[in-house]
Order: structure tokens, then sequence, then C-alpha cells
């Protein structure tokens, strides 16, 4: 059975995180980070009612900060700012909670479900935690596809309605085809705070099993600092 060092490749920079190829059973990539700064500071001083606020360079520049709260921003900005060079568009969110999806109490389809991302063309996630909880991957052999449990499945039939030939793709529209569910005794990999991750994603003629992974459950009152693209 694979394990996480078969899954998982670690680097020092970014040069090797986006040049590192993904292939068969590698399907994630960190670059292992100890940040300096206090990126605390940035996420008390941005007071928000909104469940996910998207910070902008402009927002982060006109903060009074300490020293170390202005070593965090330039790190911050700084991590925006080559992923941009590099073709990315990352978005900058401070986040108090997700909406979660409770329609159907067998299946979840929100982010704090095992989940992988999909995509059209080729490409891969970046991701990076600042503050507060970090997310989690699960190894591709801990878990199965949802769709594919009988119980489940069974129930999403009774949902849909029409002929055998299109279930497949009610599964596809609805995003039922991109949850898991761990296996028993499964080990989740949290992906800490600072490291700056690439996880591959599903799209078609990939050669590279898609990375499975979920939000995590954020501790009551205090948000996440997240970097995604």
């Amino acid at each position: 059975m694979p394990t996480v060092e078969d899954q998982i490749r670690n680097v020092t920079n970014f040069q090797d995180l986006i040049e590192t190829k993904l292939y068969g059973e590698v399907n994630a990539v960190c670059w292992n980070r100890k940040l300096s700064g206090d990126f605390s500071e940035i996420v008390q001083k941005i007071e928000t009612e909104e469940n996910i606020l998207i910070i902008d360079e402009e927002k982060l520049k006109s903060l009074q900060l300490s020293d170390a709260g202005q070593v965090a921003r330039e790190i911050l900005i700084d991590d925006l700012k080559t992923l941009r060079e590099f073709g990315a568009s990352p978005i900058l969110n401070l986040i108090k909670c997700y909406d979660r999806d409770d329609e159907l109490p067998f299946f979840a389809t929100d982010v704090y479900s095992f989940h992988v991302d999909h995509a059209p063309i080729p490409t891969d996630t970046y991701l990076c935690t600042y503050f507060g909880e970090s997310s989690e991957i699960l190894p591709n052999a801990q878990a199965e596809k949802k769709v594919l449990i009988p119980k489940i499945r069974q129930e999403l039939r009774k949902l849909y309605d029409g002929t055998d030939d299109g279930f497949e793709a009610f599964l596809s529209e609805y995003f039922f085809d991109l949850h898991y569910e761990a296996k028993p005794n499964a080990i989740p990999i949290n992906l800490g705070i600072g490291n700056l991750w690439r996880l591959s994603c599903e799209y078609p003629e990939s050669e590279v099993i898609p990375c499975i992974h979920r939000a995590p459950k954020e501790k009551h009152g205090e948000c996440r600092l997240l970097m995604i693209c």
C-alpha cells in the first residue's frame, strides 16, 4: 500500500515547488517554511462581519502594525507577488467559517468534507495557512469515493430522476463524485502553518491521482488566514 512518503515531495524553495513533477501516486508538494512575523496581529486588526473576507494589498498596507506585524505583512505581499508572477491568481482570505451543506443528512458537499478539486484544464491548487487551523490531506489509499459506497450510492439513486445512462452525469453535475470517505483507521495529514503547498487537481487526461483534502473546523472565535489559488 502506498505510504505518505510515496505521495508527498518536500522542497526548500518556490522554484522547486512549481517544477517538481507530479506523477502517479505523487500528488502533493510542500515547501516547508518557518515564517517570522506576527500574523495574529493582522487577523486582529481586520474587523469583518462576513464569514469570508478577501484581503487585498491595499487593505494590508493600510494597517497600522508593530514591527512583527510589518514582517508578516511583507511576507503576505511577497507571496502574493510571487504567485502572480508565476501566473496564478492567489486570494488571501480571512475566514470565520465556510457555508455548510446539510441538505442531505448522508452526504455533505461542502469543503469540510474530504474532496478533490476539479478543473477543465491542467492545473494545481496552491495554498498556505498563516494563522488558525490548517487544512488536511488524506492519503488516497486511506479513502474511498463516497459514490462507490453501496449505502450512499443507493441513497443517491433515490434522489435521481432519470435513466440509468444519466446517473453518472448526475453525480458529476452535483459534485457528488468529488467527495471521499476516510477509511477506518485513516490518518489525515495536517498541512501546518506557513508551509506553501501544491496539490494535484482532477482534470481530463491527468496522469496524477488528485489530492484529497478538506478544510478544518475552525476554533470558536478564531479566524483563519489562508492564501489559495
